[in-house]
C-alpha cells in the first residue's frame, strides 16, 4: 500500500506542470531585464531608502520584491 501512495504524490507534480505548458521553455523566463521590471515599486523603495534609510524602508522592499516575483524573478 505504500507503494500507491507514492504514485499518488508524483500526479500533481505533473498536473501543474501541465499547466505551465505555455512557452517551449520548460521553465519560466522573465519578459524583461529586472532593471526594467516594476518601476513603480522600484522607485518608492529608492526614495523611501535615499531619505529614510534601508531599515525603515520594508515595506516598500517587500513590495518591490513581491512584484518582482510576480513578473517571474527569483528574488
Amino acid at each position: 500500500m505504500g507503494a500507491g501512495s507514492s504514485s499518488q504524490n508524483s500526479s500533481p507534480v505533473v498536473s501543474i506542470k501541465s499547466l505551465d505548458d505555455q512557452g517551449s521553455v520548460p521553465d519560466v523566463k522573465p519578459k524583461k531585464k529586472i532593471c526594467c521590471a516594476c518601476p513603480d515599486t522600484k522607485k518608492l523603495r529608492d526614495e523611501c531608502i535615499v531619505e529614510h534609510g534601508e531599515s525603515a524602508c520594508e515595506k516598500w522592499i517587500e513590495a518591490h520584491r513581491k512584484c518582482l516575483r510576480a513578473e517571474g524573478f527569483n528574488v
